[in-house]
């Protein structure tokens, strides 16, 4: 039995190299996805456009102007002098903000009073504009703190101190890329399988094969085992991207990491395996495919907040796999989790593999005859 799943399974891999379209999925879509993903797909704001409409002459506001223009996170783009300039400005998307001082700006501060500065972000894209505006917020508060501590006044009530673990400077590569490492796994793992018997039926193999001593669980095997040790190794390879190129950390060790990938992979293959078993082409087959993935990749936290979802979809997140290997891939990266506080999310992959290894068994078997 297992010389022949062993045989099954060199000749799957065969096949899928000699296949072009199998070869093109297996190494063109991953790379691509990556290196879009790695460079384009950030939540930092890098060069912030900005206007400056300084009604004020004195040392504070060119000190805090100087502050904005010393920032990585920000570019001055344009200075007006009146309220008339600001609008196109926004309208036309030439800034994202307009930092406004008012004449007694730097009077009032040397009086010890309270000094008004107006922020207008440009809103249409809410998400940005929030973080735009706690970038102004940061330079700042650094701008209060450092004049009080410079004319010896008291400083404020209550000194907020922030510290950001595991990524102490927000760099969103360090969130996105290890997710990569889950999300890309289930593109590949997942069409290799989904074409497999389909490609055989298309082909006019599939008649041949069951004509030969295998059985058809050797033939679900042999067919499941390819996306595995493909899947094993695309999974290797982004991780060693996302360490070495990227310069991601990797704090934890490669046993959680691998149990849970094994999962994983053992769920993914057998979605695979369901759609292929339901196709009889391998359009089919990638239809079928896309159906499934768009959903899992919505609904498994990668880009958007799972507790942010409306509590029937939230529920419907726990039978995507993706939605826990996520969890397991970025906690290993960033927390060095061990294996015991990531088991409750091993052994609903476990269950979804299983179920729809059962699943796609009993389809196979039911459009064999």
């Amino acid at each position: 039995m297992l010389r022949r799943i062993v045989a099954l399974m060199i000749k799957e891999i065969i096949a899928i190299v000699v296949d072009p379209k199998s070869r093109m999925v297996l190494i063109g879509p991953p790379i691509i996805q990556l290196m879009v993903f790695g460079y384009a797909a950030t939540f930092d704001l890098e060069h912030v456009t900005y206007a400056v409409y300084n009604e004020d002459r004195g040392r504070a506001s060119r000190d805090l102007l100087a502050r904005l223009e010393g920032s990585r996170n920000f570019l001055l783009a344009a200075r007006v002098t009146s309220d008339r300039e600001v609008r196109p400005l926004i309208d036309d998307r030439k800034v994202m903000a307009v930092i406004h001082i008012g004449p007694r700006f730097s009077k009032d501060l040397l009086r010890g009073e309270s000094a008004s500065l107006q922020v207008v972000v440009d809103g249409r894209n809410s998400n940005t504009a929030m973080i735009v505006l706690n970038y102004v917020r940061s330079i700042v508060m650094d701008f209060n703190r450092d004049w009080s501590r410079a004319r010896g006044e008291a400083p404020a009530p209550a000194d907020l101190r922030i510290r950001f673990w595991f990524n102490p400077n927000l760099d969103s590569r360090w969130f996105i890329i290890p997710g990569l490492v889950a999300l890309l796994t289930l593109v590949v793992s997942l069409l290799l399988t989904a074409l497999s018997v389909a490609r055989e039926r298309e082909a006019g193999t599939f008649d041949q094969m069951l004509a030969t001593p295998l059985r058809p669980a050797e033939i679900l095997i042999g067919k499941a085992l390819p996306g595995f040790v493909i899947g094993m190794a695309e999974a290797s390879f982004i991780v060693i991207m996302a360490v070495l190129w990227f310069d991601v950390p990797f704090r934890g060790a490669l046993l959680p990491l691998y149990l849970g990938l094994f999962m994983f992979l053992l769920s993914a293959v057998g979605a695979g395996l369901m759609i292929s078993s339901m196709s009889v082409t391998q359009q089919q087959a990638l239809l079928g495919t896309f159906l499934f993935l768009v959903p899992s990749i919505i609904l498994s936290g990668f880009a958007t907040p799972i507790a942010n979802m409306p509590p029937a979809v939230q529920y419907l997140t726990y039978l995507n796999p993706l939605r826990y290997f996520l969890i397991i891939v970025r906690s290993v990266f960033l927390e060095a989790a061990p294996i015991d506080l990531l088991w409750n999310l091993y052994w609903p992959m476990a269950v979804i593999g299983v179920a729809t290894l059962v699943i796609a068994g009993w389809l196979f078997r039911r459009r064999m005859y």
